[in-house]
């Protein structure tokens, strides 16, 4: 069976106010308990990353550098121009972890 949003909304509100838990809840009240619990689960937020807008006095002052800077918080990641290959390896490690 398909609910709506107000249905799922209704039943979800009724059962905080049960005080029971979710499985419980839904074998009373004739749900199926693994698609209601589903819809007591709490949701993951996804989390976007903003992006940044670099101001183009930066971009001309490194346009001659060796390498490119990304900064965030008190992490800094430091991208050699021309990289070799242990260098590249090591960046791509630090931006794994940075993020």
């Amino acid at each position: 069976m398909h609910y709506s949003k107000e249905e799922k909304a209704m039943w979800l509100e009724d059962w905080r106010q049960s005080g029971k838990n979710p499985w419980a809840y839904a074998k009373e009240n004739g749900l199926i308990p693994q698609t209601f619990t589903s819809w007591a689960r709490p949701r993951k937020k996804e989390v976007k990353q903003p992006l940044v807008e670099v101001p183009k006095q930066i971009l001309k002052s490194t346009s001659h550098a060796q390498e490119i800077l990304i900064e965030k918080g008190d992490t800094r990641i430091h991208i050699p121009l021309e990289p070799v290959l242990d260098e590249l390896h090591t960046v791509i490690a630090r931006l794994g972890q940075a993020l």
